[in-house]
């Protein structure tokens, strides 16, 4: 068995190392899948314009409104609405709007305009909708094709109805506009209604709790006589006539202590008169009592006695004591005397009366002031429940004023009909239809076919797991790749072209067939390839037919080569060349013959055969045992090349148990059949028992189709120059003896 030296094969870059994007590589898949590509694009064209055209043509309508947050106003601000529009901050304003959205989207509007414009009866636009009642179908219909597009940063709302009448459409956009507005009236004037009612109904249980009221607190105070004032009047009353008792009965005992001192002396000179005291005259002067003082009358009295005395001094003087004229004097100043004593004497008297009404006076006042602060308690005991009564009736006045004035408040609004919805534009009669927009669509169709088909054929590349390019190859197996080899044309009859490289030497399969033998002996310059097993990931992979080809390639040059079927489970070898399989290697495994006499000449110069021989029911058996290895030996001694044909290494062990005895194995996949995953396996299953890989050959190559474009002008420019080689060849081909 030859030596297997170890050769130093360039190491194979990773995908991480590899990752600048290939556009070249993009637009290769692009070619390669252009007939998945271009179907999709025309078929999403095509049905796109076949929809477009088919479609029922839909017209829209817009019909536009301006929606204030409160209604003009037409009373004062003192008269206010039941219901109240869209007034306060931003967030609740918002919420206003989007609650009007809905509103002119809710199936009461729709019923107001479905009954308005009669559509239930009109069948073109039933026939929208199949199923259920009329009005439901209309409903659904309606509120399916309106649209309520408000303008950003305004209070302006877009009404847009589509239908496929053009004049319909206009007639339910100006109809949901019309219909909201009177919704919005509905609502209010429902709303004023119903507070009407129950503002009603208050009144009248507050008039009955207010005349209630009002009876009980008259009862009050008709019971303790406040009918003619209020509470609050009366009990001031009180308490200025108690301030006022005070302060007169304050006065009157003052003016008691006064006049008590001069009673007292009053008192005490009338008893000295009474009982004759000379001192009597004594207290008679003006200066002892202030009444007697100041008293004018008196005063003049008194002069008129001073002066009938004198006048009676004067005469006695005069006169002897009974003379008539002293007589008569002393009679005036008896008169005089008896005068003044009566008028002292009146005005006394009137003195001590003056003292005895203020002590009257006094006691009176007493009381009157008892009673008037009996009057006081009295009435401090009954203002709680005064005041109880009194509160009670004021908040009934108060709750019925004002459920009174709101109820009529509300009975003028509710005759009014002005509401915060306008409409700016009705809508018009479009011509144009909105839909289908043929031309649009066919430019969407086209954007969507070509990048749907460009994603379309990326995706199928990405799931297409089989091998087609040297890329993969090195990326996806680790493995150099050493040429490829065309599809090979079947002849006339239908039989395969299996020499086409000795047959055709000029054709681009005997050209790559040439450029992979130079890549296998370039592997190992300084000491030549001997052994080589050819092999595949799977069956039907074109593996004998590439040993073959390999063999007529190598053949020639003064270069013998020997093809050695290995595949002893289905050989194939021995009816491409022509030669008899009734002994072969099988046969020499089992030492029946020589090599020599089992080896047979081919019509390839220099190019010899041996067969598989009968097919052994173990193959693998007949390949572990020395007697195989000893045959390789000699093989190798005796021919230049040895190249072996194997079954597939995914299918039987027989391969990686020849690939141990080898100077190397080469690889062969199909162009687009062979999974990458199979392919993979096999190339672990290989390295798994320290076999060496040369490398692999992309087999089955379709040169004339665009996806492999990027071999076939290489190896079309290899060619032109491999002629002349391939005819030199040919000149020294001849026949050939085993040595």
């Amino acid at each position: 068995m030859p030596a297997r030296d170890q050769i130093e094969i360039e190491a194979i870059p990773s995908p991480e190392q590899n990752e600048a994007v290939d556009l070249r590589a993009y637009w290769r898949t692009l070619v390669r899948r252009r007939w998945l590509i271009f179907p999709f694009f025309v078929a999403v064209v095509l049905v796109t314009a076949l929809v477009s055209l088919r479609q029922t043509k839909i017209y829209d309508s817009t019909c536009t409104l301006i929606i204030d947050l409160s209604a003009p106003k037409v009373l004062d601000n003192q008269v206010q609405d039941v219901v109240e529009s869209g007034t306060g901050n931003y967030w609740y304003s918002k919420e206003y709007f989007e609650t009007q959205y809905k509103v002119i989207t809710s199936r009461a509007v729709a019923e107001r305009v479905i009954n308005s414009l009669q559509l239930t009866h009109d069948d073109d636009f039933m026939r929208a909708a199949q199923r259920g009642e009329p009005m439901e179908r209309a409903v659904t219909i309606l509120q399916r094709s309106l649209k309520v597009e408000p303008v950003r940063d305004s209070r302006v709302v877009r009404l847009r109805y589509e239908d496929p009448n053009a004049r319909r459409a206009s007639l339910i956009a100006n109809a949901v506009a019309d219909a909201y507005i009177a919704e919005n009236l509905s609502v209010k004037s429902s709303a004023t209604r119903s507070a009407s009612d129950w503002l009603g109904e208050q009144l009248g249980d507050l008039e009955t709790k207010l005349e209630k009221s009002g009876k009980e607190l008259f009862e009050f105070k008709k019971q303790h006589d406040i009918l003619s004032t209020s509470w609050e009047d009366r009990q001031s009353m009180v308490s200025q006539r108690l301030t006022a008792i005070n302060e007169a009965l304050t006065r009157a005992r003052i003016q008691k202590a006064q006049l008590e001192a001069r009673n007292k002396a009053i008192d005490a000179l009338g008893k000295a008169v009474a009982r004759g005291e000379e001192r009597a005259e004594a207290l008679l002067d003006a200066e002892s009592l202030l009444p007697v003082a100041v008293n004018t009358t008196i005063e003049q009295l008194k002069l008129r006695y001073i002066e009938a005395k004198g006048e009676c001094a004067d005469l006695k003087s005069r006169y002897l004591e009974h003379h008539p004229k002293t007589e008569a004097c002393e009679e005036k100043v008896n008169q005089a005397k008896e005068g003044l004593d009566r008028q002292i004497k009146t005005v006394l008297a009137a003195s001590q009366r003056e003292y005895g009404e203020i002590v009257q006076s006094e006691r009176n006042l007493l009381s009157l002031y008892n009673d008037t602060k009996t009057d006081a308690f009295n009435f401090n005991q009954h203002e709680r429940e005064y005041t109880e009564l009194k509160r009670t009736y004021d908040n009934n006045q108060r709750l019925y004023d004002l459920v009174l004035k709101r109820l009529k408040d509300t009975s003028i609004t509710s005759m009014l009909q002005v509401s915060n919805v306008r409409v700016l534009d009705r809508a018009e009669i479009k011509e144009r239809p909105v839909r289908p927009n043929v031309l649009r669509n066919l430019i969407v169709a086209i954007l969507v076919g070509l990048m749907g088909g460009i994603g379309l054929a990326f995706a199928v590349e990405y799931l297409d797991t089989s091998i087609i390019s040297q890329e993969q190859i090195a990326e996806k197996l680790g493995l150099h790749f050493l040429g490829i080899v065309p599809s090979i044309n079947k002849n006339k009859d239908g039989t395969s072209q299996d020499l086409v490289v000795f047959r055709d030497p000029k054709s681009a399969v005997a050209e790559c067939l040439r450029s992979v033998r130079t890549n296998l002996l370039f592997m190992s310059p300084e000491k030549p390839l001997k052994t080589i097993l050819v092999t595949s990931s799977g069956p039907q992979e074109g593996k004998t037919t590439t040993a073959a080809a390999l063999a007529e390639a190598m053949a020639g040059g003064r270069s013998r080569v020997l093809l050695l079927d290995a595949d002893m489970r289905r050989p194939r070898i021995h009816r491409i060349f022509g030669v008899p399989n009734g002994a072969g290697l099988s046969s020499l495994i089992l030492g029946e013959g020589t090599l020599e006499g089992t080896v047979r000449p081919t019509e390839v110069p220099d190019l010899y055969v041996l067969p598989c021989g009968p097919v052994p029911p173990n193959p693998a058996e007949l390949l572990h045992t020395a007697a195989f290895g000893s045959i390789l030996e000699e093989a190798a001694r005796r021919f230049d090349r040895v190249i072996i044909d194997s079954p597939p290494v995914g299918v039987v062990a027989d391969a990686v148990v020849i690939s141990t005895r080898v100077d190397g194995t080469l690889m062969v996949l199909k162009a687009g059949r062979t999974s990458r995953d199979v392919a993979r396996q096999a190339v672990r299953q290989l390295r798994d028992v320290k076999a060496r890989i040369f490398g692999a050959v992309l087999n089955d190559l379709d040169l004339e189709d665009q996806k492999y474009g990027q071999y076939y002008y290489y190896y079309r420019y290899g060619y032109y120059y491999g002629d002349k080689d391939k005819n030199e060849g040919r000149s020294d081909s001849g026949a050939a003896k085993v040595a």
